[in-house]
């Protein structure tokens, strides 16, 4: 079994998790999402993040507004709306219970 397709999978189920807890702290525009999880040791490209953003935004789970750059085009930044604090909420209480399952099961030794 291949131990690098496991790990990309876990680390793509909480992606939106991630995304969200971000945001929530404050705007921000891609490429300081990127560089935040990086961070946090999630190496994500663009590639990856634009259609998660999208559909986080079509789910009006996220916002955004345009602002101006002086070294290049305008700046999308992403804001989390009030339907997204209860989804990253959710998402959170899921996260707490899921960690807590795990951690009980790997343990037992």
């Amino acid at each position: 079994m291949n131990t690098e397709n496991t790990k990309a999978q876990m680390r793509k189920g909480i992606l939106e998790f991630c995304i969200l807890s971000l945001i929530n702290n404050r705007e921000m525009y891609v490429s300081d999402l990127i560089d935040e999880l990086k961070k946090g040791k999630l190496d994500v490209v663009e590639g990856t993040l634009y259609p998660l953003l999208t559909r986080l935004k079509n789910g009006e789970f996220l916002s955004y507004r345009w602002e101006e750059s002086t070294g290049g085009p305008p700046r999308k930044y992403y804001q989390i709306t009030d339907k997204g604090k209860l989804f990253l909420d959710e998402l959170q209480n899921t996260w707490n219970e899921l960690t807590a399952s795990v951690n009980q099961i790997t343990q037992q030794n």
